[in-house]
């Protein structure tokens, strides 16, 4: 005989921010080379640096480094927005899901912070160790660190909407951030660039977010002078890219 079972309501809106934030926990719980890896790519480059660059530029360096490994958050979220989609097809109960694709966008960004998070704790500690920082300083430098995560971040799950196969993610994922990371002066002053470099390089808002953070620090004397035209030119670049990024992913498949 046929029954009928009452069945809950199934609610309409949740609490994306903190089921995101616990998958970013897990991937660093299950798998502590997660949290392990940010902390040892810029230390390497922290390490060389130091030996062959001038002592003088250690705290632009260690300030560069914040940033660097906030850019690099870009290409994780690249690789697991690309695995969320071809292999375990999270992107479309989201598509079916009352959330809309900036949740979801959001939702992987802030799952990706939380593994980069303690090299960005203990790169703040060192900075503060190696130079003054002012309270303003900190304001620029957090400010500047979430713009650079929000924007690459946009990017990197942007770009893994067009790949059509998990063996694009490397390739592609290594291509875009090396060079975005390589002509940004995150370790550098941009005046060291030879000319052509530097208009190059002038195009990439983590350059502006740079030359932001050294010239409010005090890092490098050369950038101090042009703030608030950095500033401008950091939140410009900013919302082009975004701009781009929002037209580039592709939130249903074709």
């Amino acid at each position: 005989m046929a029954t009928d079972v009452a069945r809950a309501e199934q609610p309409h809106r949740g609490r994306v921010l903190p089921a995101w934030a616990w998958i970013g926990w897990r991937w660093v719980w299950r798998s502590p080379a997660a949290a392990i890896v940010p902390l040892l790519q810029p230390f390497f480059f922290l390490y060389f640096l130091h030996l062959i660059a001038p002592e003088s530029y250690f705290p632009l360096q260690v300030a560069g480094a914040m940033l660097f490994s906030t850019q690099n958050i870009g290409s994780w979220c690249l690789a697991d927005s690309a695995v969320f989609r071809i292999e375990l097809h999270l992107q479309d109960i989201f598509v079916a899901s009352p959330h809309d694709k900036l949740h979801y966008l959001f939702g992987v960004a802030f799952s990706n912070l939380i593994p980069a998070a303690p090299a960005l704790m203990l790169l703040a500690v060192i900075l503060a160790m190696v130079t003054h920082v002012t309270v303003v300083g900190w304001i620029v430098l957090v400010a500047c660190i979430l713009t650079v995560w929000v924007l690459y971040s946009a990017i990197g799950i942007a770009v893994s909407s067009r790949l059509r196969s998990q063996r694009e993610v490397w390739p592609v994922g290594n291509l875009i951030f090396t060079l975005l990371g390589i002509l940004s002066p995150l370790y550098y002053p941009l005046s060291k660039l030879p000319p052509v470099w530097r208009e190059l390089a002038q195009l990439l808002p983590a350059t502006y977010a740079a030359l932001l953070v050294q010239g409010t620090l005090g890092l490098d004397p050369g950038a101090a002078g042009n703030l608030a035209v950095d500033a401008g030119l950091l939140v410009l670049s900013t919302a082009v890219g975004l701009v781009v990024a929002w037209r580039l992913y592709q939130w249903r498949e074709r």
